[in-house]
Formats: C-alpha cells, structure tokens, sequence
C-alpha cells in the first residue's frame, strides 16, 4: 500500500514537472515571437528606397599640353602651322581673314571644351541635400518613386538628370503635404568630391534598416515586403531626401528652410542642375512601401534636423 501510495504522489509530481516544462516553453515561445515579430514589423517600418548614380569614375579630361616630340598639340597645326602664315603676312584683307579664321577656330575649340566635361582636380564641386518631411497623406508620392526606381536608366548624366526633375516636379505639385524641411550645402573641389558625395549619401543611409528597392547605376535590387502589424503610435510622416554633386557654376547657394517659400526655392535650385553639370545624385524615401509610414518619434529620431514650416 506504501509502495503504491509512493507511486501516485511520484506520477503526481512528474506530471507537474511536464505542465510546467510546457508553459515555460510556450512562453518562452510567445516572447520570441513577440520579439522578433515586433522587430520585423519595425524593419518593415524602416526600410527604403534609393535611386541614385554617378560619373565620379568617368575619365576626366584636361587640355592637352604641348611636348617636346609633338606627340599632342594644344590645337589643330594644319600642317605646322604654314598653312596660315601666307594669309598672316600678306597684308591687306588676307591678314584680316586669318585673324577671323583664328577667332573662329579658338571660338570651337573652347566650346567643344566646355561641352566635353573639362575640368581640372581642383575645379569646384557643390554636394548638396534638400530632404522634406512630408504628412502620411502623401502616399502617392511613395508609388511614383517606385515607379522611378524600376524605370529609370540611372548609369547616364540624362537618365539621372530626368529622376531629379521628376523627383523635385513630384515634391513641388503637392505642398500641401510639406511639414518639415532643410538643407545642407558644401563646396570642394573635384578630388575630394566623390568623398564628400558618399559620406553625406550613407549618413542617410545608415538611418534605415534595409533598403527594400534601390536602382543605382542601373543594377536593381527589390526584396519583398514583410506584412504589415499595428503599432500603438499613429504613423504620420514619409521623409524624401534629394542629394547631389555637381559643378559649382550649377548649384547657386540654398536657403536654409524656415518656411514653406524657402523649401520651395530649394526644390526650385537642386531641381535645376543640367545635365553638363550633374555629377552624381541619390534619392532616398523612407518608408519605401506605401502600407507604411514613420510615426512622429520615429521621424524625430532618424531626421533631428528637419525643421518644421
């Protein structure tokens, strides 16, 4: 009877151990999931789109210099140079005439000079940021930068040309949407200017957790989105963040932005720059997918220095 009594209260206890195994595992598994199910929510949240490219790697060509062996001349000899000389000392109206034929060759050798990018390591570059925080309302404007980013040819001066004026286009039909807004500006010369360009570009960057979509220089990435779970906070904002790199003469200075006229100069300005002048450029939107949005706190602590208008 001792033996059987002993048994009992053993079963008895071992099947208390077993119940209390299992709810330490099953919430062990529900803080997992709450975990990392909040995590995936907040990655979702914080992912971006990028479209962007640059010609910093393109060659860049100077004019050339005259050397001993003649091998480069700084401008066409026309058979060493005698072929003008008859006309040089003549006198008369033969003289004239080779003075305008001189005018007139040195006048399209220094616009084909222009057109062609010459420039010099020292030359200016002015890498700029205009970046708009924009009300919940504005997610259209999430789709059609999406749209750019499988579109888009992104490995040409026109291609990337075309994105900023519809990128700026896009911004400057919906001021109703604006809510917060600035601006960086720096100015450096050629050799530094692709340093520059990459460290304002990934401190935007960095600030997401995954870039969803991206087409920079024509290599495309898209992951898929992850699904969409309540946060207690309302989200309210998308935040669109333009940068460039181009030549001096091309970007006047920006406003600082304290109201909506002065973001609207910005949008005007950066929108501007030509394609003989574009050097590089990255759009960055956050959230990418249009099913999200940031929420105040978020968008507070990712962007501390937008400033409302």
């Amino acid at each position: 009877m001792e033996l059987f009594i002993f048994r009992v209260k053993s079963m008895t206890r071992f099947k208390s151990l077993i119940r209390s195994i299992v709810a330490v595992f099953s919430l062990v598994i529900l803080v997992g999931t709450v975990i990392f199910g909040s995590g995936e929510a907040a990655w979702a949240k914080r992912s971006s789109g990028r479209i962007g490219g640059s010609t910093f790697r393109a060659p860049t060509r100077s004019v050339p210099r005259s050397r001993s062996n003649n091998y480069y001349s700084p401008a066409p000899s026309f058979g060493g140079g005698w072929f003008l000389l008859p006309f040089l000392f003549s006198g008369g109206g033969g003289s004239l005439l080779s003075l305008l034929v001189l005018v007139t060759i040195g006048g399209i050798l220094v616009q084909a000079f222009r057109n062609s990018g010459i420039t010099s390591l020292q030359s200016k570059v002015t890498v700029a940021k205009v970046q708009v925080g924009l009300l919940a309302s504005a997610r259209s404007l999430q789709s059609d930068l999406n749209r750019l980013a499988m579109e888009s040819d992104t490995s040409s001066q026109s291609g990337l040309v075309q994105i900023l004026q519809e990128t700026t286009l896009s911004l400057l039909r919906h001021p109703e949407y604006w809510v917060y807004g600035t601006t960086k500006q720096e100015t450096t010369a050629l050799d530094r200017s692709e340093q520059v360009f990459n460290a304002m570009a990934m401190a935007e960057r960095g600030k997401q957790e995954l870039e969803s979509l991206s087409n920079v220089n024509n290599r495309k990435v898209q992951r898929e989105a992850l699904p969409s779970q309540t946060t207690e906070d309302p989200s309210e904002y998308i935040v669109v963040t333009i940068i460039v790199a181009a030549g001096k003469d091309g970007l006047p200075q920006l406003p600082a932005i304290r109201s909506a006229a002065d973001l609207r100069q910005a949008l005007t300005t950066i929108g501007a720059v030509g394609t003989n002048n574009l050097l590089a450029l990255e759009v960055i939107w956050e959230p990418q997918s249009p099913a999200y949005t940031l929420t105040a706190g978020e968008m507070v602590a990712a962007y501390p220095d937008l400033v409302r208008i």
